[in-house]
């Protein structure tokens, strides 16, 4: 695969330093109608990043990680935060490797470490991307996270995702990240959706 275009944008949060996303998710999504199932059906356009991610993510093409991890290591190159440790956000689903592995790799190529297991799902609750409410978020992520304070306290923290919607998990993670005594927070994600719910 060739190298993909970006258009970095920055997201804003009250529990990290600085954060950019490398482009939105989607450019644009129309309605089509109902399938014979009863099922919404949407014409969707993915920015290129996008659609690098929805391939890796949805489709299991692991063709499209390379291209992301590239994307993500030229942007990191040109943004240069003073990152101790690298943290990958932990997956709502169990055995989701995903966001780990494109941190390993990144990692590796940019010299930052990277801390598994710093930050371990404490609860399980359900997918929060069937929960629009930003308040009904935020309430099922209390003490949903727990850090471990030894490898993170006195630290300069990136912290990763894959797909950032509304920010009440970075935030939570985050703020969790401060407590057990992270020096700074820093937030990277792949995409963004459109809309921030």
């Amino acid at each position: 695969m060739d190298s993909v275009s970006i258009n970095p944008r920055p997201l804003k949060g009250k529990h990290w330093t600085a954060g950019f996303c490398l482009d939105l998710h989607t450019t644009s999504s129309e309605f089509l109608g109902y399938n014979a199932y009863g099922h919404p059906e949407f014409h969707t356009v993915y920015s290129p990043i996008g659609k690098c991610l929805y391939k890796l993510k949805y489709r299991g093409d692991r063709s499209a990680m390379d291209p992301i991890v590239d994307a993500l290591e030229g942007f990191l190159n040109q943004w240069k935060p003073k990152a101790d440790i690298l943290v990958p956000i932990p997956h709502s689903t169990a055995g989701r490797t995903l966001v780990p592995d494109m941190a390993r790799a990144l990692g590796k190529r940019v010299g930052i470490p990277v801390c598994e297991g710093c930050i371990e799902k404490m609860k399980s609750s359900k997918q929060l991307k069937d929960v629009y409410d930003y308040d009904e978020r935020l309430q099922l992520l209390e003490g949903a996270f727990s850090v471990k304070r030894s490898r993170i306290e006195g630290k300069r923290v990136l912290l990763f995702d894959d797909l950032y919607r509304s920010g009440a998990t970075t935030g939570a993670i985050a703020r969790a990240l401060r407590d057990a005594g992270a020096n700074e927070v820093f937030l990277l994600t792949v995409t963004r959706t459109r809309s921030n719910r």
